[in-house]
Order: C-alpha cells, then structure tokens, then sequence
C-alpha cells in the first residue's frame, strides 16, 4: 500500500483540514464581531441610531467564538488546567494523572453536549426566534457540535495518553 493512501495520511490532512477550517471560522466572527460592534457606534454617534438585532448578534458571535475556540484549545490539549500535582509526580505519574483528567473531560463535554442537544430540541419544538426571525437553533447548535468534537478530541488525548504510558512500561 503507498503511504499516501494510509490512515496516519488520511489523519494528518483531516486535523489540517479541522485547523484551516476552526481558524477561518474564529478570524471571520471575531472580525464581524468588531465590525459590527464598530459600526453600532459609529451609528450611534452618527444620530442614526442602530441595527435593533446588533446586541443580540455580538452576543451570538462571542457564544460561538467562546465554543469554536474551546474546540481548537482541546485540539492542542491546552484547556485551562491548574498544574498543582506534575511538581510532585514521576513522568509515569503525571501520566496517569493526565489519563484521569482526559476521561474526566470527555465525559463532562458528553454530557454537555447530550443536555445542550435537549436544549437545541425545546427551542425547535418552542419555535424560538433570534434576529428578528431566524430559527434560535440554528445558533444555538454550535453548542452541542462543540461540545461533541471537544469530548472527541480528548478520547484521543485519552488514547495518546494510554499509548504513552504503555510505551514507559515496554522501556521499564
């Protein structure tokens, strides 16, 4: 088999394909957010008052920013931590300790993302509105998506994990 038909191939281009497309996604709403901010006051100041669904839309852009970034921090396994026990811990400690918190998030963004799904069902089933008349879920879906790809990425941080703790046993 050629190695550009392999599966490390196939990998390795998806996480390229899942970068390019996290950070385009996260320059376009971060720009539109500062756009749109920026234009809400210049028509204020302008005496020609504002867009009526601006707020609302800043406020779904920093939702999705917060989620889209959560994404690509869990890609790099580099979510907020307090680092309290590696000054204390062996490499095969710490090891395991990163097993026990890869786990842990995985399964918290599971469950996240199964509620955030029920919440994403009671807004179809309310027909909510944002915007002045867009389907609420259409919005508010980034959040079980994120959540899902979130608890994905660290069932491979689980696995990586796992991988390296079993190579330190081999070695011993």
């Amino acid at each position: 088999m050629t190695p550009w038909l392999g599966a490390e191939f196939v990998l390795e281009k998806a996480d390229k394909l899942g970068r390019l497309l996290e950070n385009a996604l996260l320059s376009m709403l971060l720009f539109g957010m500062i756009g749109l901010g920026t234009l809400q006051i210049l028509l204020r100041w302008g005496g020609a008052g504002s867009f009526f669904w601006g707020g609302e839309a800043i406020r779904l852009m920093v939702l999705w920013i917060a989620m889209v970034a959560g994404v690509a921090a869990a890609r790099e396994d580099r979510h907020i931590s307090i680092d309290v026990l590696s000054r204390f811990l062996s490499k095969r400690g710490q090891d395991l300790a990163a097993i026990v918190v890869d786990l842990f998030t995985a399964t918290l963004c599971f469950a996240l993302a199964w509620y955030s799904s029920i919440m994403v069902g009671f807004a179809i089933e309310d027909a909510e509105v944002l915007l002045g008349g867009l389907p609420a879920w259409w919005f508010q879906s980034i959040l079980p998506i994120a959540f899902l790809l979130m608890a994905y990425r660290y069932v491979i941080w689980f696995f990586r994990h796992l991988s390296e703790l079993g190579r330190q046993g081999e070695s011993a």
